[in-house]
């Protein structure tokens, strides 16, 4: 239910608890992200296409993760436990990536995994649950929500970025730890401002007995840590999650399909039906957006590290710093993109979903060949300038606002209330497998394997020859969409 008291624009007052709770756990998942690449090839000597591929599989697991984590708390923990092993479990990653080595790098990120499964999947239903069901608050409150996430995305592509780079990567890993400590600390003392948001506790199947005299929560609590190895595995043997991923993207497929025929039955029409063959669709396509959207971690940022003329009155920018753009665009024009649709709603000129994602691939594709543009202005020491990456992010930020706010809510409205829950698990897979599939993408540009380097030339050659056919790949699915804008419709039966 509602919490009554409220803070800002008349919101609940736990709003703003969990908005800073929030804020600094981005800012530890980022300030991770923004350098792990780096790290991997300058510190542990990893060849281009292993860290893509390590990065790849982290990041994938990252937004797997969320899928279990909120089944669990959903069943057993309760939300507000849930995000507080989320948080102790991040932190303890982030500092354990201290001990310096590769082993304790892949421990860190086993429990950062797991960590982000609890605190990512439950925080946001918590701030749901503020609400009460027919609030008309609750769209603005989540987007206030959401400028957190972006706030944390910015300080921790600019503050932990340059710390990282500047003084040494442990201290950036450190404050990126650090970060996460505030984020539990402000969760667990404004406890009461959100106290009146249901399903916080251990559940009633939670404090059922379990064995060895601890309940079910506890038991799950412990089981939990066994994910850490697991997540270790999975990562160092990253080809098996082709066949993890790829199985459960078919099983989900088959259980979506099933459940809108089952719909179906009761109602004796194939609207369920066809809706979910839209929503397979729509993952298809968004894993595409996400796959090429991510090399920002990876392919970009050692491209910028190698050839980008980062210098900006005798200061050189980090390379890893270069990531902030996309969080800086996001909040300079994440306001106007929300006013935008509203006016162009109100003319009935708003772009249909389908015309959405495809003018947000559209977007990405320009991206990727700003630099051939780039390449225009190369400098002696084979260095694009700056403002390649900046047009570069500032396209790849309107396409994703074209696309990235409307994809949950998209999903509720194609689901059935009875599958709701596993068809935005089938949402978040699509993102995972995104990640994943973004190392392979990221690894082909590879130029140092740890043995044989290619030149600055040659490396500028390859990095701006692969980005350009991603760019014309991305332009022909972009058409592909366009074309197929009416019978995607169709298939949505009146889902706007």
């Amino acid at each position: 239910m509602s919490d009554k008291k409220t803070s800002i624009q008349g919101h609940p007052k736990g709003l703003m608890t969990l908005f800073f709770s929030e804020m600094w756990e981005r800012f530890c998942y980022y300030g991770m992200r923004v350098l792990l690449t780096l790290y991997l090839v300058k510190s542990l000597m990893k060849g281009d296409a292993d860290a893509a591929l390590i990065y790849g599989a982290y990041t994938g697991l990252i937004y797997a993760a969320p899928i279990i984590g909120g089944k669990l708390a959903d069943k057993y923990l309760g939300y507000r436990n849930a995000v507080l092993l989320g948080a102790i479990l991040m932190s303890l990653g982030e500092f354990l990536i201290l001990g310096g080595t590769e082993q304790f790098l892949m421990i860190g990120m086993g429990a950062l995994i797991v960590g982000n499964g609890y605190f990512k999947a439950n925080i946001s239903t918590i701030v749901g649950k503020l609400y009460d069901d027919n609030d008309p608050r609750r769209d603005s409150g989540f987007t206030i929500f959401y400028i957190g996430i972006n706030i944390g995305a910015l300080l921790a592509t600019t503050v932990v970025a340059y710390v990282g780079e500047t003084y040494g990567f442990k201290y950036g890993f450190g404050l990126a730890g650090f970060g996460m400590l505030m984020g539990l600390i402000i969760f667990w003392t404004g406890r009461k401002n959100y106290a009146l948001a249901p399903g916080l506790g251990i559940t009633e199947e939670g404090r059922k007995k379990g064995f060895a005299g601890l309940n079910k929560a506890q038991i799950v609590g412990i089981l939990s840590l066994l994910i850490i190895p697991i997540s270790y595995w999975l990562i160092t043997n990253n080809s098996w999650l082709d066949y993890l991923l790829l199985g459960l993207f078919i099983f989900i497929s088959f259980s979506l399909i099933k459940a809108g025929k089952d719909a179906d039955n009761l109602e004796k029409v194939s609207i369920w039906r066809d809706r979910m063959i839209a929503l397979l669709i729509f993952m298809i396509i968004n894993i595409t957006f996400w796959a090429c959207f991510e090399q920002a971690g990876t392919s970009l940022t050692l491209f910028a590290d190698r050839n980008v003329d980062r210098s900006i009155l005798g200061w050189e920018m980090p390379a890893s710093m270069t990531q902030f753009f996309n969080p800086f665009f996001i909040i300079v024009f994440g306001s106007i993109f929300s006013v935008m649709w509203v006016k162009l709603s109100a003319i009935g000129k708003n772009p249909s979903l389908p015309m959405k994602f495809a003018l947000g691939i559209f977007q990405l594709g320009l991206g990727f060949l700003v630099t051939q543009v780039g390449l225009q202005f190369v400098n002696e020491s084979f260095q694009v300038p700056l403002l390649t990456l900046l047009f570069l992010y500032l396209l790849h930020t309107t396409g994703e606002l074209f696309l990235s706010p409307i994809g949950l809510s998209m999903v509720t409205k194609l689901a059935p209330k009875n599958i709701a829950g596993t068809a935005m698990g089938a949402w978040f897979l699509s993102f995972a497998i995104a990640n994943y599939l973004g190392g392979k993408i990221a690894a082909l540009t590879g130029g140092h394997d740890g043995e044989v380097a290619l030149t600055v030339s040659e490396g500028l050659d390859k990095y701006t020859s692969i980005f350009a056919t991603i760019g014309i790949v991305l332009l022909g699915i972009a058409l592909l969409i366009a074309i197929f804008n009416k019978p995607l419709k169709k298939l949505m039966h009146g889902v706007e």
